[in-house]
Formats: C-alpha cells, structure tokens, sequence
C-alpha cells in the first residue's frame, strides 16, 4: 500500500462514479475554479519557478538570488534561519550554534540591504517563509526596500505570516496564540492599506504534510486557519473581497500521484464555495492562488539519487494540480543542505518539465477524467467531514489548544513511519531492493561560527553608529502599542527597524508585554504498536526490550531531547511513541533547549540513555556540548543521536562520545534493539552512574 489514504481508491473508474460532481461543465477560470483559476493556465505563461534558498549570511545568499535571475528565475524564496525565525539576534545566547545553519541569518535592515542588493524589487516577487517573527523581518524588508529607492505599494511578493500552522507543526512560535493573531492581523491590515501587491498571508498546508496529515486533513487543516484568520480580519472591519484577493495558498505534494492532483483541485472548490459564502463579489477573492513544494518527507538516504524520480513525479502531480508557482526539492536533502549540482538539477527538472515535456500545451489536461473528477469530490467530502470535526471541537483554536490537532497529525507520522518499516509501504532502496551502500553528494557546508563572528560584528557596528535615544522611543514606542492594543504593530515595528533596530530588540521589546510561549512536547500511547501488531520484526524489537526489563526490574529509561531552535518534531515524536509502544520509558524534553539546560533536564529524569534528534545542521556544535555538560554533571549516561548527519561528520562525533548514530531511514525496530545492545554492552545502570 502505498500513500493512498485521501480517499477510497478503486481499480476501476467509470461514468458513474461522476453522477453527483456539481461542477462538470464549469470551465477553467470559471467557479468553482477546479480546472485552474485562469482561463488560458500554463499556455500563455506557465507557473513560476520558485526555489526556496537561503544560508549563511545576506552576501552568500545575495549571490544565489542574482545567479537564480541571471538564469531565468522569475520569483524568489527566502528561507531564512532559526534565530530569525524565532526572534534573536545573531549574537544571543540560544542562537550560538544555529546562525546561518538552515537559512540565511538576518539581524537588522542592513542585513536585508546587502540581501537584496541588485535585486528589482518592484519587478521580481519576493515569497519569505516567516511567520513568528514576522514584525521584525517584514519590517526590515520594506524599510530596505524603500530606503533602496523602490515604492512600498509596487512591491510583488507574499509574506507567509500564518502563524496557527506553527502551533500545529513547525513550532517557530515566539509569543502565545492570541497575541501571536494580533501580529498576525495587524500585518494584513497594513499591507492592504501600504501594499496592495503584496499578498498579507499563505496558509499552508505543507507543514502540516511534513508533520504527519494525509491530503485531507493537510486540506482541512490549512481551510480552517485560513477561515479563522479571516474571520477575525473580517470582525476588525477588513473588507472581505480584498482579505481573499490578498491570501495565497502553500500546500505539499507527495507520492500519491492522483490525489496530490485531486487534493489541489479540491482546495480551489472548497476556497471558492467558503468566498462565496462569506458575501465577496470579485472572481479573484474567490480563486485560490498557490505556491506548491514537493515533499520533503518522500526523500530518503537510502539511494538518495532515487530521489530525483520521486520529485520528478511530484512535481508532474503539483502542474497537473494548477499551480502558480513551484519548489522541486534536492535529491540530496535527505542527507544535509543541498549541494550545487544537486539545486541546480531540481530547478532544470522545472524547466524539462516547461520546455521539453509539452506539459504547458494543454488547460487542465486531467478535467472530465473519470479518475480525478469523482478523487476531486470525494476529497471535497471528506475535507468537509474534518471541518465538521474541527467545528465540534469548538474551532480550529479550541482544536489546538485541546491537542487534538497535534494528536492527529502524530497518529499519521507513526502510521506512514509503521508501514514504511514493515514494507507495508514500499519505498524502493528503503525497504524494497536495497543495496548495501548510499550514494552522498557534494555538500553546501556552512561554516555556522564565522558567519555568526561576522553578524555579531555586524550587530556591533550598526548599535555603535545609530542613535540609541531614537531606538529606545521607538522600541518603547512597539511596547506600548502592544500594551495597550492601540495602534498598528506592523506600522511601529517599522519605525524601530527605521531607526537601527535589530530583530531580536523589537522581539524583546514585544517580550515586554508578552511572554515568550513554552509548549510541552508529548507522544501518544499505542500510536506506534496498533500499526505494527502482528509483525514479527517488532515483536523482536518489544522482546529484547522485554529481556532487560526482566534483568533490571524496571523499564529503561531514556530522556529524548532536541537541542537549539530546530523546533521540527516529528521524529522526536515518532521515536518516542515508538520506543514507548516497545516497552521503554521516554521522556521528551523540552523544545529550543541549549545544552546545558537540556543536560539539567536529562539528569533529571535519570536516565539510562540519552537521544538526540537533529535534523537542522547544528549536531556538530550542539552535541559535544551537550556531552560536556552531562559529564559536569557527573551522568554517564550514553548518548546516542538521529536525524540527519553527514557521514563525514560521524568520526568527530564518535570521538565525543556518542555511542551510535541512527540515520533517517533507519526502522524504529532496529533501533530499540540496538538501544537496548547499547546498555547491555556497557553495563551501566542509574545506581552507578547517575546518582550523587
């Protein structure tokens, strides 16, 4: 069985299967706009080529940027790195080992100048991931643009800024929910009066793909925040065609080919129907606009290169599906940052896909096929169904807040993750035709402490030369307007940046107000066991762990931590639902850790073993340190590690201490097993080594 759990699949379609699909005769550009929002689609212009990129510095990534428009690019994608995203400056305590790391590193709008240096900012689209610190960073980029000598209301672009998506999956929050939707609202409510070309929102669904949803809960959950959004916008008096006409629209594409196609047409009826529901009268507020990125969770480090295949095929499913632009992920993103060779071969897929394959000659190839039509209804069914759902449970905020959102995309996470290690799910050179060894390509190596000694002499400089009279009222200025709700956030933040503020000033001073949000990490009992009952593999696994228990009387115990502000948790999750189910106590630690307060909180939870799950580059500053740290606290605990880790970083790795390195495609069964070799090997025991 392969990722088919959108809707019930036959072997069969026919003429029947279309008996009660409304919308037969409705031609593309035309409600409810299933074959695509525009008439003409991809003949007379086909979808824009939009690589996400951004790493190490503005000057690195600046490069990047002018290479991508030398070549033909017509929009760009900034990813920008964890501090920024989650509010600190450069040269802050909690952002030593991340800087630079998964993103460029944006500290004030000097930073944002030399990004955009050489860049025509009024005729090239710029689309920024941010959405915790959104203020800030959307500040810096008006401010730099304007003080580049470009019009604020001609600048083309989309700000993402959906902030309930960080509280179901990514977890680049700063501030609480509510606060968290003032700044979202405040900045479409300037963009709409300052930037009518900007687009003031992209909910997305792709990170909630990446974290566990199948298409039609990705679909429902994605409507429902951007229901909400617009309903509060609407209440503070926003018109509502313009709110719509300003949304775009960001969703994954993985594997199952039909119903990505299927789930991207659905997305369009449903968005139409909710318009026009809500009263807007213009076409364009009824059209749902989309930025599409190939999945990221269909990549393997098993034969990497296989890769290339499946993105391919993705990337066909998003075209098919109408979208206005388009990601094609490095086959090599499985095992680090994407080498040179490896970017430039995902964007040419794009361009074969464009220029050699004839995909653009025809409107919507796939309307009035049996297949995707009654997949398009169904999909609409069974997207209405969660939406009822989400509405029982009080709203979509009533639904996160309860932690039945981040139950139901951690039950699928443990599913797919469950079928893939039993070869329920085949993925070739995973589970199926495997071959002993794994191809790695060149790597994009950032060196994450030079760039951070020269954003911290950066950060020196522009607080030397500015005047601090003038950043103090503004900052108290951002304060104030949050204190009190009086005022526009964005309109304020702006002012700050305006005067030489950094990112993590105008965080702080928001922090004045509000404080920073601190949510649990948990997994769910049986998620992982209900999908593997029966299979002998796992039932090896659950008896060695079976095996210690009954040599020590108790279960082991391991303290599962994440380190710096990668706050991706699905495999965290995964691994400890799954070690759980195997007979192990886990206990996940708390998000955005440093080392040694991950290390205090390991120790206290006295340990057998210690995990570390990284997936966002930081492993080779983070992890020796968090070593030292257990060992000033006199706990020997081993320490193992998961995620993504070049091999070329595994020597120095084991030469700090960690006993074994799990990569990404490695079954959960195996790991228990060897988890549990690992401490019959050395031995250790709580009594010995981690009591004083």
């Amino acid at each position: 069985m392969n990722e088919r759990t959108m809707a019930p699949r036959k072997a069969l379609y026919t003429q029947t299967d279309l008996a009660d699909v409304p919308w037969l005769d409705a031609r593309p550009g035309e409600y409810p706009f299933q074959r695509g929002i525009h008439a003409t689609m991809y003949t007379q212009r086909p979808w824009t080529i939009r690589q996400y990129t951004g790493y190490a510095d503005a000057a690195a990534s600046n490069l990047a940027y002018r290479d991508a428009l030398e070549r033909g690019a017509k929009g760009l994608s900034v990813a920008f790195d964890l501090p920024t995203h989650r509010g600190y400056d450069s040269d802050h305590d909690h952002a030593a080992a991340d800087v630079g790391m998964a993103g460029v590193a944006i500290d004030s709008v000097e930073d944002m100048k030399r990004l955009f240096d050489g860049v025509a900012l009024d005729e090239v689209s710029v689309s920024m991931t941010m959405s915790g610190a959104v203020l800030p960073v959307l500040a810096a980029f008006i401010v730099a643009a304007e003080e580049s000598g470009f019009d604020a209301a001609q600048l083309r672009g989309t700000i993402q800024n959906d902030i309930l998506k960080e509280f179901m999956a990514r977890n680049a929050y700063i501030f609480a929910p509510d606060p968290s939707l003032r700044i979202a609202t405040d900045v479409v409510h300037y963009l709409l009066a300052h930037l009518p070309r900007f687009n003031a929102m992209s909910v997305s669904g792709y990170h909630l793909h990446e974290a566990g949803a199948d298409g039609a809960l990705e679909l429902a959950l994605t409507l429902a925040n951007a229901r909400e959004y617009v309903r509060r916008l609407v209440e503070q008096g926003a018109d509502a065609d313009r709110v719509c006409a300003q949304l775009s629209f960001f969703f994954a594409v993985g594997r199952d080919f039909y119903g990505e196609i299927a789930k991207l047409r659905a997305a369009r009826v449903m968005w139409a129907e909710f318009a026009q529901a809500l009263g807007v009268r213009s076409a364009r507020a009824m059209q749902l606009r989309m930025h599409c990125q190939t999945a990221g969770s269909s990549l393997h480090a098993q034969r990497a290169q296989n890769n290339v295949v499946r993105t391919t095929v993705e990337a066909m499913a998003a075209v098919f599906g109408g979208t206005q632009s388009l990601h094609t992920n490095a086959w090599d993103e499985a095992l680090s940052l994407p080498g040179a060779a490896a970017a430039t071969l995902a964007r040419d897929t794009q361009l074969i896909l464009q220029h050699e394959m004839g995909l653009c000659d025809v409107v919507d190839p796939w309307g009035g096929s049996y297949l995707i039509e009654a997949l398009t209804a169904r999909m609409v069914e069974g997207v209405k169904a969660l939406l009822a759902e989400i509405d029982h449970q009080g709203g979509v905020i009533a639904a996160i807040e309860s932690g039945w959102v981040q139950a139901r995309l951690h039950r699928g996470a443990a599913r797919t993750q469950a079928q893939m290690d039993s070869g329920e799910r085949v993925v070739v050179g995973v589970n199926h035709c495997r071959e002993a060894h794994s191809t790695e390509s060149e790597r994009l190596e950032v060196d994450g402490r030079m760039v951070r000694a020269m954003q911290v002499e950066r950060l020196r400089h522009i607080k030397s030369t500015r005047n601090a009279p003038r950043v103090d009222t503004a900052l108290d200025a951002l304060a104030q307007c949050a204190s009190t709700g009086k005022g526009n956030l964005l309109a304020a933040t702006i002012d700050a940046i305006r005067a030489r503020a950094t990112v993590g000033e105008c965080t702080a001073a928001l922090e004045r107000v509000w404080p920073r949000w601190h949510a649990a990490l948990t997994s769910e009992a049986s998620a992982w066991s209900e999908a593997r009952e029966g299979d002998a593999a796992w039932r090896a696994a659950q008896d060695a762990v079976s095996h210690w228990c009954a040599a020590y009387g108790r279960k082991p115990r391991m303290a599962l931590v994440k380190l710096g502000q990668d706050g991706h948790d699905r495999g965290a999750r995964v691994v400890a639902a799954a070690l759980g189910d195997a007979g192990f106590e886990v206990s996940l630690g708390p998000l955005f850790a440093t080392p040694h307060e991950a290390a205090a909180w390991a120790y206290s939870r006295e340990p057998d073993i210690v995990g570390v799950s990284t997936l966002a580059g930081a492993h080779a500053t983070l992890v020796p340190a968090l070593l030292g740290a257990l060992r000033e606290r006199g706990c020997g605990a081993p320490v193992v590690l998961g995620g993504i880790v070049p091999t070329a970083h595994h020597e120095s790795l084991f030469t700090c201490g960690v006993l074994k390195i799990f990569g990404p495609d490695t079954p959960l069964g195996q790991i228990a097993q060897d988890v549990v070799g690992i401490l019959n090997e050395v031995e250790w025991s709580l009594r010995d080594c981690c009591t004083s």
